[in-house]
């Protein structure tokens, strides 16, 4: 579902990235209740009505945010895998593990955009997550024919494995205010090898 009107200028495109830019920088900072338009226009630098040009309102322009931001993440996950194809299922892991934090960093935004999406727009909120589950369902079956890892539920390993990572970047990134570090990663690896494929770490 598309919630923006594409721009058909170069000059267009630029005003987009701009105010989804200040948006998402604003819906972070104050959340998405207290942020109102001309904060968002005001922050783009932009007149009020030209946000109209590509939103109709502020959930449009806030789910279509959600929406790529997500779609960004995804991508450069399985472009970082792409690059080792022949790895094995818990260093495919450690690569999703490493692009996750890093785009986390980049973007904060996003980790505080995606937890405010359940009180702004559950359904939206719920697929978020089942977009990113479908791909981690794929793998850990394949993993399980493959005997890399144990004979699980596939979708209720996506999503602890989703939780995981999730609540280790709230704790590193919102809570002390740090990233998380090799050995951070690295325990977590292990803790897959260990928990999931129930063997040591490559």
């Amino acid at each position: 579902m598309s919630f923006v009107k594409q721009p058909k200028t170069q000059r267009g495109e630029l005003t987009l990235r701009k105010i989804c830019k200040a948006a998402e920088e604003l819906f972070a900072e104050k959340g998405y209740y207290a942020t109102e338009i001309h904060d968002i226009t005001q922050k783009a630098q932009v007149a009020t009505g030209t946000l109209y040009v590509y939103f109709p309102d502020k959930l449009s322009l806030f789910l279509h945010l959600m929406d790529e931001l997500g779609r960004k993440l995804r991508r450069e996950i399985r472009a970082a895998k792409q690059k080792s194809p022949d790895s094995t299922f818990i260093e495919q892991e450690r690569i999703s593990i490493r692009v996750f934090f890093g785009f986390v960093r980049e973007h904060f935004g996003l980790f505080r955009i995606v937890w405010q999406a359940q009180f702004v727009d559950e359904q939206a909120f719920k697929g978020y997550y089942e977009r990113f589950a479908r791909g981690y369902v794929a793998e850990i079956t394949k993993a399980n024919e493959s005997g890399e890892a144990r004979d699980l539920d596939p979708t209720v390993i996506a999503y602890a494995l989703m939780g995981i990572y999730s609540f280790v970047a709230l704790k590193c990134f919102v809570f002390d205010k740090s990233e998380p570090d090799e050995a951070t990663i690295e325990q977590l690896v292990e803790f897959i090898a260990r928990g999931i494929c129930g063997g040591a770490s490559s």
